[in-house]
């Protein structure tokens, strides 16, 4: 593994670690794709360093359990943006 990959890879680990990020998140900060931060954390890590891969299974485990709740939050706020902005009344339910 080139230096500069397995120097990224050690970086995007300790940040997704210790900031419980996602992929998407991590991929903007470091320049890279999402792609890449996968297979970064999901297979270079693991051969480089064991420990901190685990921490980050935990977090991207955590982040694949809410996935479904960040996705239906996303679509909500877009949907009420737009209806404030057409002045239309909205299907989605109030959430409180």
């Amino acid at each position: 593994m080139k230096d500069h990959i397995w120097r990224r890879v050690l970086d995007v680990g300790h940040y997704l670690a210790q900031e419980k990020t996602t992929v998407r998140e991590a991929a903007k900060k470091f320049g890279v794709s999402k792609s890449t931060v996968h297979k970064d954390v999901t297979e270079r890590l693991p051969k480089v360093n064991p420990e901190l891969a685990e921490k980050v299974r935990k977090v991207l485990e955590v982040n694949k359990a809410e996935r479904h709740l960040r996705g239906g939050e996303a679509t909500r706020r877009k949907y009420q943006g737009a209806d404030a902005v057409q002045g239309r009344r909205s299907l989605l339910p109030e959430v409180e």
